[in-house]
């Protein structure tokens, strides 16, 4: 279709360790603006599957208490950064806002690690599995540049130099610390329970099967959810698989997807990045 690699044959002139902004921006807002929100996701439901991360969740009670907000916080914070760029007006406040809060919890560097490694990969992986086209090593490369400036942003110590040994700290992260956990459990129902909400409630008892039918096997261990029927899986996966294929012979985006200036369910008046985040005075418990 005319058109529908245009933004590709942009990206191939692009060097992903100088242009790794533009490379995310023009995938997030007009290859992939979808399936990337839904990547960053899973990204971030993955570092709840380690007890010691869910614990400090659990003890501040924001994301069981108040779980739309966290999510719409999140999700503008680093929404904004990639279009708008990390040096921006924006970007500068989200991270100012990222630090002040993670400040206020004794925070392990290694999962700080974690949790960056996972918005560097989990999007590829998406990308790769459910993508209308495979992504070019340089997507994937300027994905890990672009992350690895926010952690360097955000004083996270030792970001391996090189996207490979990020990956490989990611897997070992998981092999070594997935296990389950009462916490894990509480937080993971209290997020699921987030995604349930956008849909009637007639049809939230299908969509959980869904969601789990796309988790797999140690992730729902760790997380204390049943493991789905192989006909639930399958299907979850595939109609991901097969909107990616639809996606292929769609017309191409000719303007950017904006996360920004869409209605969100928090904030109906306008996003201003100074007000995102919990409210330092509502956090009652702090860690020691």
């Amino acid at each position: 279709m005319a058109g529908r690699f245009d933004i590709l044959r942009q990206i191939e002139q692009l060097d992903p360790e100088t242009d790794y902004e533009k490379i995310v921006y023009l995938v997030g807002c007009y290859e992939y603006p979808w399936l990337i929100r839904k990547s960053l996701e899973f990204a971030l439901f993955r570092t709840y599957a380690v007890p010691h991360t869910s614990d400090i969740l659990v003890k501040t009670g924001q994301l069981t208490q108040h779980g739309q907000k966290r999510y719409d916080d999140t999700t503008l914070m680093l929404a904004g950064m990639a279009e708008f760029g990390i040096d921006s007006d924006w970007g500068r406040a989200a991270v100012r806002g990222m630090n002040r809060l993670h400040g206020l919890y004794n925070i392990d560097n290694q999962d700080f690690l974690y949790v960056l490694s996972t918005f560097v990969f989990e999007p590829s992986r998406w990308h790769e599995k459910y993508g209308w086209r495979k992504p070019m090593y340089k997507e994937k490369l300027a994905n890990f540049y672009f992350w690895r400036e926010i952690g360097r942003r955000m004083n996270i110590q030792d970001i391996p130099d090189s996207m490979e040994e990020f990956e490989r700290l990611n897997i070992e992260h998981e092999r070594k610390y997935y296990a389950y956990s009462d916490a894990n459990h509480q937080i993971g129902i209290a997020t699921v329970n987030v995604f349930l909400n956008w849909y009637p409630a007639p049809l939230r008892p299908i969509i959980r099967q869904l969601l789990y039918g796309l988790m797999d096997d140690p992730l729902l261990k760790a997380m204390g959810f049943p493991k789905p029927h192989a006909t639930v899986r399958w299907t979850a996966r595939f109609g991901l698989w097969l909107v990616g294929r639809i996606m292929r012979y769609m017309p191409p985006r000719t303007k950017p997807y904006s996360y920004i200036t869409i209605p969100n369910r928090t904030y109906t008046d306008g996003v201003q990045v100074e007000k995102l985040g919990a409210d330092v005075d509502s956090v009652h418990q702090e860690m020691p």
